[in-house]
């Protein structure tokens, strides 16, 4: 596979540079990683974030997946 295959060919299949594509990926790894530290948290007290994970991942869900779809 060519080297400039390897970081533009999904970028730009998805309709992003490679940059924007960098930056929403980052994005959505900062949101994975908030939403890792409240599960956890909520796996030794139950009473906390009971909610966050399942809220974060509804958002990226909807931010990834249903929005692309509505641009199609």
């Amino acid at each position: 596979m060519r080297l400039k295959a390897l970081f533009f060919d999904h970028p730009a299949s998805v309709g992003q540079t490679y940059w924007q594509h960098f930056g929403s990926a980052s994005w959505f790894a900062y949101a994975l990683s908030k939403a890792a530290l409240a599960v956890s948290a909520h796996a030794l007290l139950p009473c906390l974030f009971e909610k966050t994970a399942s809220r974060i991942v509804s958002g990226l869900y909807q931010r990834m997946v249903v929005a692309q779809e509505k641009r199609r």
